[in-house]
C-alpha cells in the first residue's frame, strides 16, 4: 500500500513548526515534508527528525517572498541570481536533513513578460538546478499547480511539465504529480500517472472542492491508493491538504489505510 507524508506546512498548524513533528510521528506519519525549512536551522529541524524516526521527504527550493505572495522565483528574468543561490542553500539542509529530493516552484509569470521568455528563464534555472543537485546527490522535482488557486501561475499540466522536462534534458529533473492541482486542471488522474509513472518522482493529494482531507470531496482516493499500488510506485504521498475541522479530527482516512500497513517507511 502507499506510504504517506504529512506536510507540516498545512498539517498541525496548531502547533509551532518544530513541534509539528512530534505530532505527526504520534500520528503515525513515518514521512514528512513541507514547504521549506529555512525559519530554522539544520540542526534544529534534523534534531526533531531523529528525535521522532522521521523521513525527510521533500521540501521546496526557496520560493522568494511566500507571505509578500510570491510562489517561486524560477521565471522571474531578474532574480537568476537569487535562484541560484537559494539551490546553494537547498542542497546544505537537504544533506542535513537527509532528503533524497527537492521541489522548484516555477512562480507566476511577471507582468510585461511572454510566454517564451519565462520558459526560457525556467529551462535556463532548471539546467542549473538538476546538474548542480546531481553533483549532490538530490533529485530535483517540478510541480504543475492549478491557476484558481494561484492565478498566473508559470506551469500548469503534465504535458507542459513534460515539455520543459524534454528541453532541459536531464536524467535528475522529474514532476511532483498533485492530484488535487490536476483534478482542477486536466482530471483523467489514473491514466496520466500511469503514463508517466517514470517521470513522477512524488505524489501530493488533497480532495477537490475545497483542498480538504481524501472523503470530502470528488476524487475517488481508495481507488488511487490500490490503483497507484499497482502500478508500483514506491515513492511517497504527500498529504498537502487543508484540514477541514483540525488535523487530528480529519485523520480518520490515514488511520484505515494505515492500519493496512500503508504508513510504513
Amino acid at each position: 500500500m502507499p506510504k504517506f507524508s504529512a506536510n507540516l506546512s498545512m498539517l498541525f498548524t496548531e502547533r509551532d513548526f518544530l513541534d509539528r513533528f512530534d505530532a505527526a510521528a504520534a500520528a503515525g506519519f513515518k514521512g514528512v515534508e513541507y514547504l521549506g525549512p529555512y525559519d530554522h536551522t539544520p540542526d534544529e529541524v534534523a534534531a526533531r527528525l531523529t528525535k521522532n524516526g522521521l523521513s525527510q521527504v521533500l521540501f521546496n527550493v526557496p520560493s522568494g517572498n511566500w507571505a509578500g505572495g510570491e510562489r517561486g522565483i524560477a521565471v522571474l528574468p531578474d532574480r537568476v541570481e537569487e535562484f541560484r543561490a537559494g539551490v546553494d542553500k537547498a542542497i546544505t539542509y537537504a544533506r542535513a536533513l537527509g532528503c533524497p529530493q527537492v521541489n522548484c516552484l516555477a512562480g507566476i509569470t511577471p507582468a510585461g513578460v511572454d510566454a517564451k521568455t519565462a520558459e526560457d528563464v525556467f529551462v535556463g534555472n532548471l539546467k542549473f538546478a538538476a546538474e548542480k543537485l546531481e553533483k549532490a546527490g538530490i533529485r530535483l522535482l517540478v510541480e504543475p499547480i492549478n491557476t484558481r488557486d494561484i492565478p498566473g501561475f508559470f506551469l500548469t499540466n503534465t504535458k507542459q511539465a513534460l515539455d520543459i522536462l524534454e528541453r532541459v534534458g536531464s536524467n535528475n529533473l522529474y514532476i511532483q504529480y498533485d492530484i488535487y492541482h490536476m483534478q482542477i486542471m486536466e482530471g483523467d488522474l489514473a491514466r496520466t500517472i500511469e503514463a508517466n509513472l517514470p517521470r513522477i518522482a512524488h505524489l501530493q493529494l488533497a480532495d477537490n472542492p475545497g483542498r480538504h482531507e481524501p472523503g470530502t470531496g470528488e476524487i475517488n482516493y481508495p481507488f488511487l491508493y490500490d490503483f497507484i499500488d499497482r502500478l508500483g510506485y514506491a515513492g511517497w504521498i504527500g498529504a498537502e491538504y487543508k484540514p477541514k475541522a483540525g488535523t487530528e479530527p480529519g485523520l480518520g482516512w490515514f488511520r484505515e489505510f494505515a492500519g493496512k500497513g500503508s504508513a510504513a517507511a
